[in-house]
């Protein structure tokens, strides 16, 4: 019975042990993953990730300027402007007031017999060193002048017949006309650049940078080319000046002096050819504007690119034989550089070209007397869907006065252009023929831009 009962107790003793063991050795179960859910949960956080970048990114990028503008204010660039030109004398110019005339000297009386004057004109001999040394003096006038001419060269890739790309090139001449603190202005015909998708610039002495066109006009065919002083070694943009503009191209004085062509008048870059200046009566007559054409007797290439300078070394105008008429079609010529002179400066500082949409002449005297026609710009054509067309003007109107500014030539119309800005308003007084007299008008005009 003790026995028994010791049995008994000892099982009771050992129970609790054996529910504890089984309680440590129990396997807790993990709950199902919910894979849907989870790669939801994925993409929501991804997305979330990339609109907060591009948020960020847009933020940064509309703003950047500003507070780099803040912190790091930019100075604006002073406009460019050319210098006047220089004026050439005329004779009338010599002739001075007797009021500013000294008491002259009593003269004194020389007299040459006829064998004394045979002996001094015999006695001037040029031989062929002089006239070397004429021209030897001329190639310098050029090779100095030569330091603002570049060589512009576009580039375009092609594909051929065989599926190859190719690099197609083009050149011309150009010449540097502005120098600033941060780049530097080249003047070019752009027709031969106009679809390159790389522009290239080769300097005097060989130095490169690539270039971006800045502006161009439509008129011309020439345009501004911007290169960053930032692209050249230091020692190489310090040896870059800008040409001198100043030479007067429209004076009849010029007719008949020895020029010089530079740049490409052969068609080959470097080529200098030495002639005389024949004519400047010639006009290209334009959208509200007219440029004088310079002929010259140089022989050269109907694709000739470069400048006329004088024996100043001053350039006279930009060479474009595209407007010669067929008989003298490789007579080297050029667009006269008063006429462009303000084009260049308004496409160097990049403002768009007032629009009225008209071809005119001016009024000369016999017209005036004879016919009794006012001065003023006489409209010889009107363009298509322009603003003049637009605003009821006609070809035979006379432009005599744009917001109060007097109209007596072509030339003042021209020069008043040059001042407006597209989308300007403007009041233009006509004067149109009626039956029996001209009778005065009155238009408010919208300038367009020209291009």
């Amino acid at each position: 019975m003790n026995d028994l009962k010791r049995d008994n107790r000892e099982e009771q003793e050992n129970e609790p042990q054996k529910a504890g063991s089984d309680f440590i050795t129990e396997r807790i179960k993990q709950r199902p993953v919910n894979k849907v859910k989870l790669l939801r949960k994925t993409l929501i956080t991804a997305a979330m990730a990339v609109i907060f970048s591009l948020v960020a990114c847009l933020t940064f990028l509309i703003l950047e300027p500003v507070i780099s503008n803040w912190l790091y204010p930019k100075e604006e660039p002073e406009p460019i402007t050319f210098p006047a030109e220089t004026e050439e004398m005329l004779p009338e110019d010599m002739i001075v007031d007797d009021s500013q005339m000294e008491e002259p000297a009593p003269p004194v009386e020389v007299k040459l017999e006829d064998e004394q004057i045979a002996r001094v004109l015999d006695s001037i001999v040029l031989d062929i060193d002089d006239y070397s040394s004429m021209y030897g003096l001329m190639a310098k006038v050029a090779e100095e002048a030569g330091k603002s001419l570049v060589t512009v060269t576009g580039s375009v890739s092609d594909v051929d017949w065989f599926n190859d790309t190719y690099e197609k090139k083009n050149q011309t001449s150009g010449i540097i006309v502005a120098k600033t603190e941060r780049e530097i202005l080249i003047l070019v015909n752009y027709e031969k650049i106009i679809d390159a998708e790389n522009i290239m610039v080769t300097f005097f002495r060989g130095s490169q940078a690539q270039a971006q066109m800045k502006k161009k006009d439509v008129n011309t065919k020439l345009a501004i080319l911007s290169v960053l002083l930032e692209e050249l070694d230091e020692d190489a943009a310090e040896m870059l000046s800008a040409a001198d503009l100043t030479a007067t191209s429209s004076s009849r004085t010029i007719i008949g002096n020895p020029v010089i062509a530079i740049g490409s008048p052969l068609g080959n870059g470097d080529s200098v050819c030495y002639g005389i200046l024949t004519s400047n009566s010639n006009l290209l007559n334009a959208v509200d504007a007219y440029y004088k054409i310079l002929t010259t007797d140089i022989y050269g290439s109907q694709k000739a690119s470069g400048v006329l300078i004088n024996v100043r070394g001053q350039v006279l105008g930009i060479i474009d034989n595209s407007h010669n008429s067929e008989d003298m079609q490789n007579l080297v010529s050029a667009l006269g550089i008063t006429e462009l002179r303000r084009v260049i400066e308004r496409m160097s500082n990049e403002r768009d070209q007032a629009y009225l949409g008209i071809h005119a002449m001016d009024v000369t005297s016999e017209a005036n007397e004879n016919l009794g026609v006012p001065f003023g710009a006489y409209i010889t054509e009107i363009e298509m869907d322009s603003p003049a067309m637009a605003a009821g003007i006609q070809s035979g109107d006379i432009i005599t006065e744009i917001n109060g500014e007097k109209i007596g030539v072509y030339w003042d119309f021209i020069n008043t252009m040059a001042d407006l800005k597209p989308e300007d308003t403007v009041s233009i007084i006509l004067m149109r023929q009626g039956p029996e007299e001209y009778v005065q008008m009155e238009v408010e005009v919208t300038l367009g831009i020209l291009e």
